[in-house]
Order: C-alpha cells, then sequence, then structure tokens
C-alpha cells in the first residue's frame, strides 16, 4: 500500500465514524413500532412519528447547503453531530410521547445537516467515477447502525428489560464520531457567500436534477416504509409477536447492508446504468411477493430482496447529480437530501391507506409506486463505469 493510500484511509477514518452515526436515524422505524405499543397509537399517528425526523430534510437541506457556503463541510458535520448526540439524550431523561417526538425531531434536524455535509466532505478525499463506489462504501458502514439496532433493542429487551438501552450504546459511539471528526484535517474552499434560494431550486430546471431529487423520494420512501411496514406485515400475516416480527427490519438492513458492501466493488467496475435496473427489477419482483405470500420465510425472503435491490439505489443517483454539476456541489447536495423528504410522504400515505383498507397491503400499493418510478428513471441513468 502507498503512502498515498494509507493517507486517504486514514483520512476517510472519522468520515466513515461519521456515516455510522448518520445510521441512527433508521432507529425510528423499531422505535416507533415500541412507541406505538407503549403509548396505544393507530396506524396512522405511528406513522407521523418518522415525519417528525424526515420533515426536517425538506424544511433545511437548502438552508443546510447555505450554511456550508459559510462554515465549511467539516463544521457543519460537527454540528450535525452535536445535535445527534442530543437526540439520543432526551429519551434518557424521561420517556414520554412529546418527549419522544421531540427526540425524533432533533435526529432529524441532526440527520439533515449531516446527510448534507458528509457526502459532499467525502468527495473532497474521492473524486471522480470512484465517488458511487465510496459513497456505497458510506452507506455500507450506515446501515450498520441500521440492522444491529433492532437487535440491539431485542437484546436489551432479554436483557434488561427496556428497549430503550439501545440509546446510550448510540451514544457512546456518536461521542467516538465527534471527537475524531474535531481532530479531522480535510482541506476545503469555503466560499464566505451562499447561493440564493432562487439559485438552488432553479437547478430543478435540469431533467436531470429534477429525476434525482425524485427519484431520491422514492428511494427512502422505500426505505422508511418497509423499515416501518415490514413488522406490521408479519405480524398481520402470520399473527407473530411485535418482538419477533421487528427482526424483519434487521433482515432488511443485513441484505441492504450486504448489498452495500458488495455495490462498494460492483460500482468501481462495471456500468451503473445496468446495475441501478438490476436492483429495482429485484425491488419489483420482491413487492409482487409482498402482496402473493401469507408464509413467513417467503415474506422474510422478501423483505431481504427490497433490501438488497434498494441499497444502492442513492449512492448512484446522488453521484450521477453531484459530477453532473460539480461546481454547484453544495447546492445540488441540498436538494438531494431534501429528497429524503420522502421519507415523510411515504409513510404517512402508507399509514392511510392501511388505516383505511384495514390491511398493510394498501401501504405496500404506495410504496410500489415509489418503485415503478424507480424502474422509469433507468434511461436518466448514464451507463459510465
Amino acid at each position: 500500500m502507498t503512502k498515498n493510500n494509507q493517507k486517504i484511509i486514514f483520512r476517510l477514518i472519522p468520515i466513515m465514524l461519521t456515516f455510522f452515526a448518520m445510521g441512527f436515524v433508521d432507529l425510528v422505524g423499531i422505535a416507533s413500532n415500541y412507541v406505538k405499543a407503549d403509548f396505544g397509537l393507530s396506524d396512522s399517528l405511528t406513522n407521523l412519528l418518522p415525519s417528525m425526523v424526515f420533515f426536517w430534510f425538506l424544511i433545511l437541506s437548502v438552508p443546510t447547503g447555505m450554511l456550508m457556503d459559510k462554515i465549511g463541510r467539516r463544521k457543519t458535520v460537527l454540528l450535525s453531530l452535536a445535535i445527534t448526540l442530543a437526540a439520543m439524550l432526551v429519551p434518557l431523561i424521561d420517556y414520554s410521547l412529546p418527549l419522544m417526538v421531540f427526540s425524533f425531531a432533533l435526529l432529524g434536524i441532526g440527520n439533515t445537516l449531516m446527510q448534507v455535509s458528509l457526502n459532499p466532505l467525502l468527495s473532497n478525499i474521492i473524486h471522480g467515477n470512484k465517488l458511487s463506489s465510496a459513497l456505497t462504501f458510506g452507506q455500507f458502514v450506515k446501515n450498520i447502525a441500521a440492522f444491529s439496532a433492532p437487535i440491539l433493542t431485542a437484546w436489551a429487551i432479554a436483557r434488561v428489560g427496556d428497549w430503550k438501552l439501545i440509546y446510550p450504546i448510540f451514544m457512546l459511539e456518536g461521542v467516538v464520531a465527534l471527537l475524531a471528526m474535531a481532530k479531522d484535517t480535510v482541506k476545503e474552499r469555503i466560499s464566505g457567500h451562499a447561493s440564493t434560494f432562487k439559485q438552488c431550486f432553479s437547478l430543478l430546471k435540469d431533467p436531470l436534477i429534477l429525476f434525482c431529487f425524485i427519484g431520491i423520494m422514492c428511494h427512502v420512501g422505500i426505505d422508511v416504509g418497509i423499515n416501518v411496514t415490514a413488522p406490521k406485515i408479519l405480524t398481520e400475516k402470520t399473527g407473530m409477536s411485535l418482538a419477533a416480527a421487528g427482526y424483519a427490519t434487521s433482515i432488511y438492513f443485513f441484505f441492504k447492508t450486504a448489498g452495500s458492501f458488495m455495490g462498494a466493488f460492483i460500482l468501481a467496475r462495471f456500468s451503473h446504468k445496468r446495475f441501478f435496473a438490476v436492483s429495482a427489477f429485484i425491488m419489483l419482483t420482491a413487492v409482487i411477493g409482498l402482496f402473493v405470500f401469507s408464509e413467513k420465510l417467503p415474506l422474510y425472503i422478501c423483505i431481504a430482496l427490497i433490501g438488497f435491490g434498494n441499497s444502492n439505489i442513492f449512492s448512484i443517483i446522488f453521484a450521477q447529480a453531484i459530477l453532473h454539476k460539480p461546481s454547484r456541489k453544495n447546492d445540488i447536495s441540498g436538494l438531494m437530501i431534501m429528497g429524503l423528504f420522502g421519507g415523510t410522504v411515504f409513510p404517512f400515505l402508507m399509514g392511510i391507506t392501511a388505516d383505511v383498507s384495514g390491511s398493510q397491503t394498501g401501504g405496500v400499493a404506495v410504496m410500489s409506486l415509489g418503485i415503478l418510478f424507480l424502474l422509469y428513471m433507468i434511461r436518466q441513468i448514464k451507463p459510465a463505469h
């Protein structure tokens, strides 16, 4: 290994630790199911809890891109970690519905700042077509946190009878990430002046940027939708307990993690367009299975395939947008992360359709629309590798 490669790896450590902290946001999926049980909430109200997280992507993403122009990406990442740690602390102070809503809101604010700033910060170190691969590896690290959350939650219940033990566990890693990033010396250019809202949103006039924006909305809508709904599908169709069905979320994130790990290598060598198409068709096949099957094993397989198929969608879309207009990285990053608002829209609509139809099948139908758009988007992906 050359000295240059060693230097790059050393510089990537704080960033990858922060990608792990980014995965804390996926705790909202399993947490909302326990909050539902603890406070007796309906499906519609339960699915509003992720909205407390992903609502902030709509409000703060573009302003965060503008903030980066003022203070830089690294300082924005540090601010995001501090807010995320505060979100982890709140449930340990008192466990009540208002404070859980507040905790989810802080988690959303911190994650918005983190997603907008961390992805382009990585582009300071990794350049060109290798960016998709590096972003995918970051998503792999993020997904480790995501799939471990339900496992740690089940362990906490079995060990001490309290699922909230996961909060101090995650909080400890967040402190390590904050300290590592504080010592980091990533060099970046700070313009000192921010784009206007009009300049940022004018980017959506570009067809590729618009498709990427909607594509990310669909990707995250599928991600959060299956995260929240998978345990409900299993309890409804198989009669499993919530504690047992919660492992479905871990299965989803395990295969999403495995897919992103594989994608980090595949995207460095093969056509992004072809890999995107294969991923979208895998999800289409799996979601059809959720309509058809009622047995535990086939449902687990379908959930796993959705996780595998959805694992590299974000990285491909984000890199396509960033590389399309590299001089506008901060603005484009803000717009793309605003697309994570799909994590609010999809679960909300899925909750309503589930209540109206009296079945989680209604929610799966909404999620299917996002997959169909990704299939339509294949023609927009550049085949470069």
